[in-house]
């Protein structure tokens, strides 16, 4: 047998596994990397999250990724160039996490690296009949594991394109696994540059599963407060709190036939971005509002949007228990302002569940990896979510 087919077989039959989740999202902040101890499979997982660093991507990685991220015209040789030169780096700062935990990639089992989101393209957005769902990550698995020396999983949601999907949301797989509890209904609200929540009903029926995007969560504030500030997010939202809300451009805002689609629908910045807000400000007749009122605006548009999905599927007799993370869980006026608009629900955030909220699209990631090794799949028993394990494997030699 083929001597890293056999690491992985014996890293399969492991009580324990440790397994570095890696997450860089469309918000581009940094790479988070979460080191995993994982037991069982399924709804048997268990995870204790040993060390977790999120390391800042520079301004000039920033600008690098940006060359290419979101776009109709790039140029093709940045985007094969960039492929290998983030893998390096991703590899890179690995090794450097393992040094800072006085760990030796010996110890490490596996990593499961999402890579970087360059374009997402599922068909309500690209409306093409003739072409599929389609996404793309880039930054190379072979790259991480030869420079780690660690097996390497990654390109996860292209198997859940295959098999019927959109790519994404793929946190479904993981949040059913980790934090389903008998005799509570959940919602695990994800605000990251795309705000997503999966339902977990409290009787654990798989069924009764579902997880969708909901529309922008801090793409557009992000955006724009680079354009109007220089900043690189909207930190406790102190650019929107000296706006006000522009009530016309927020009903053209909310305009798009994105909004109407059935659950579970995915999205990107390739819609929600600058050019979508102009065009908004266009028909709404309001192209001279303030940057603050711009800023108010948009933190609106991504509160009601994220209110409005929760609000059309839960049902008004029920208790309802929300567990927020991502970005957005730091945002004060954002948070509140769903607040005000689903009273009823009881909200928290994941770090009450024991994984960090900035953590838990690693550990995701990570669980992920798990089930490719050990897991059998679970059923959903719906389009969209099909019942598959995820991930492409690199050996390091």
């Amino acid at each position: 047998m083929n001597r890293n087919l056999q690491r992985l077989f014996t890293i399969a039959q492991k009580p324990v596994r440790r397994i570095i989740g890696l997450m860089s999202g469309t918000s581009l902040d940094g790479l988070d990397v979460a080191l995993c101890a994982i037991s069982g499979s399924g709804m048997d997982t268990r995870v204790t999250v040993e060390h977790f660093e999120t390391v800042p991507y520079p301004i000039a990685v920033k600008d690098e990724i940006r060359k290419v991220f979101a776009k109709d015209t790039i140029s093709f040789r940045q985007l094969c160039l960039l492929h290998p030169w983030l893998a390096h780096l991703h590899a890179q700062w690995i090794l450097e996490c393992l040094q800072k935990w006085n760990l030796t990639p010996e110890e490490v089992d596996l990593i499961a690296s999402h890579g970087q989101t360059v374009y997402h393209s599922p068909k309500i957005l690209h409306r093409l009949p003739d072409f599929p769902n389609a996404t793309l990550q880039i930054v190379d698995g072979d790259h991480i594991a030869v420079s780690t020396g660690i097996i390497t999983l990654s390109d996860f949601r292209q198997k859940h394109i295959a098999a019927g999907g959109e790519g994404a949301p793929l946190a479904l797989y993981g949040d059913y696994c980790l934090f389903s509890k008998k005799g509570e209904d959940r919602i695990m609200l994800n605000m990251g540059g795309i705000a997503n929540f999966t339902f977990l009903p409290g009787d654990l029926d798989p069924s009764g599963v579902f997880v969708t995007d909901t529309g922008p969560g801090n793409t557009l504030l992000d955006a724009f407060a680079r354009a109007f500030f220089q900043a690189e997010y909207d930190k406790d939202a102190l650019f929107a709190k000296q706006g006000t809300v522009n009530e016309n451009l927020l009903t053209a805002l909310k305009a798009d036939p994105f909004f109407k689609e059935p659950f579970p629908r995915t999205t990107g910045p390739e819609l929600f971005s600058k050019d979508y807000v102009k065009t908004a400000q266009e028909h709404s007749d309001t192209i001279g509002l303030s940057p603050y009122d711009i800023m108010a605006t948009l933190t609106r548009f991504s509160a009601d949007t994220i209110a409005d999905a929760l609000q059309s599927v839960l049902q008004t007799d029920k208790h309802y228990a929300v567990y927020a993370s991502g970005g957005g869980a730091h945002n004060p006026l954002l948070t509140s302002l769903i607040r005000e608009r689903l009273p009823r629900l009881e909200f928290h955030t994941t770090d009450e569940l024991g994984i960090a909220g900035d953590a838990k699209e690693a550990v995701l990631f990570a669980i992920l990896a798990n089930e490719a090794i050990c897991g059998e799949g679970i059923d959903f028993g719906k389009p969209g979510m099909p019942a598959i394990t995820m991930g492409k494997l690199s050996f390091p030699a």
